[in-house]
């Protein structure tokens, strides 16, 4: 009976330890998901919840038996790798990144008090009313150009990039003007879910996923811009070739002395695929394969624990790519510096008179079904707004935002 109820004692002990962890741990990794804690530090916490439940029960079951003087110090030992590591997480989240949703958009929004958007000094010469509004989506880096072209042509209302306020409606959880980014603007506008998107040119997935829903893309080129690379600010070199940046990407340079810097290895930062600055990148490297993107676990309120390709982190060693105007006005940060490519630094003058050798056109995207004609073609309404944004009024919100007009 004595050794029935110990091991009773035993089991219950085991189970309880074991559901207050695992209370512990969700509730912090639903804070985790909210506040955006470090990946490594919920790694921290679930090594040293299992380690702490381990002692507790090897005391329970037999405290006599194992020296806990030794039973402590192992507890001790793995704890103090927890705190180190979860340590090193912060560490990792402390060093400034450069993300595609780094930009904060609303303060870009049109019609918002204090907006940064473009606003025209005199009437726009097209004026759209409620219902000739089209519904416009985009690359992150092309929002500022967007919201100005907005805030000229669209009545004055409260423009949410979500559906459910003023110019709300059953639209997928978009509003009228919003901002999903380059991958899924191109997925909402096959879709049919938005009119007009403002990206770079599609991916060759991009047009295979045109090609497999029996849709094509319409391009109408809206102005230009320098696909830059970027290294910490502490890095001494100042500008590569081409060349170069191929074999960087490539994994056939991996020392930044290897092109006249310190003895660093070099950390090459990728984007997602699909993404505008992904698919600038694929473009420059041609024929060249590209090497496999370092990767992380990211925590995400809808997914969990998800595993994708890292945001630009800015170690010393490191090297990440963008569009010029995203990596100079939307990112406030004098910790990284532009590379001269062929020994040309990316500014407007030199993408204008095309000394710059990578600078992209970006466009107004717009799809029809295959052998149908293009929306621009049947909707007055979009016809006029892309005459528009092609026009003197237009191109001058594409310049006076940052970006090269046509």
């Amino acid at each position: 009976m004595k050794e029935r109820n110990k091991k009773l004692r035993i089991i219950g002990a085991a189970v309880f330890y074991v559901i207050c962890a695992a209370v512990i741990l969700f509730g912090y990794t639903m804070m985790s998901m909210l506040f955006g804690t470090a990946i490594k530090t919920i790694e921290a916490v679930v090594v040293g919840g299992i380690a702490f439940t381990i002692w507790l029960v090897i005391r329970t079951v037999d405290g006599q038996r194992i020296k806990r003087r030794y039973l402590n110090i192992m507890l001790i030992l793995v704890l103090a790798g927890c705190v180190g590591w979860a340590g090193y997480g912060y560490y990792l989240e402390s060093i400034p990144t450069v993300s595609d949703r780094d930009l904060m958009l609303h303060e870009y929004a049109p019609f918002r008090e204090g907006s940064k958007a473009v606003v025209l000094e005199e009437e726009s010469a097209l004026k759209f009313t409620e219902e000739q509004r089209i519904r416009i989506d985009g690359a992150t880096a092309l929002y500022p150009v967007y919201a100005g072209f907005v805030q000229a042509v669209y009545p004055e209302g409260e423009y949410s990039r979500y559906a459910g306020l003023s110019d709300g409606g059953d639209n997928d959880g978009y509003g009228m003007v919003t901002c999903s980014n380059t991958v899924y603007a191109y997925e909402r506008l096959l879709d049919g879910k938005t009119d007009v998107i403002f990206v770079a040119g599609p991916s060759k997935a991009q047009l295979e996923m045109a090609e497999d829903m029996g849709m094509e893309l319409h391009l109408t080129p809206v102005g230009r811009e320098a696909f830059v690379f970027f290294v910490n600010s502490k890095n001494p070199v100042e500008g590569l070739t081409v060349e170069e940046v191929q074999k960087i990407y490539s994994g056939q340079i991996r020392n930044w002395r290897e092109v006249g810097g310190p003895r660093w290895s070099i950390r090459a930062f990728q984007r997602a695929e699909n993404s505008g600055s992904q698919t600038a990148l694929q473009r420059l490297m041609g024929e060249v394969p590209i090497m496999e993107p370092e990767t992380e676990n990211r925590i995400s309120a809808m997914d969990g624990i998800i595993h994708q390709v890292a945001n630009y982190r800015n170690h010393k060693n490191a090297i990440g790519f963008s569009f010029r105007y995203y990596s100079t006005e939307m990112v406030s940060s004098n910790e990284i510096r532009l590379l001269a490519l062929n020994g040309v630094l990316p500014t407007r003058e030199t993408i204008a008179d095309g000394s710059y050798p990578v600078s992209n056109t970006f466009y107004a995207v717009t799809a029809s079904k295959t052998g149908e004609p293009a929306p621009e073609q049947i909707d007055d309404n979009i016809a006029a707004f892309l005459h528009w944004v092609c026009g003197e009024q237009g191109q001058r919100i594409v310049e006076e935002t940052g970006y090269v007009p046509l």
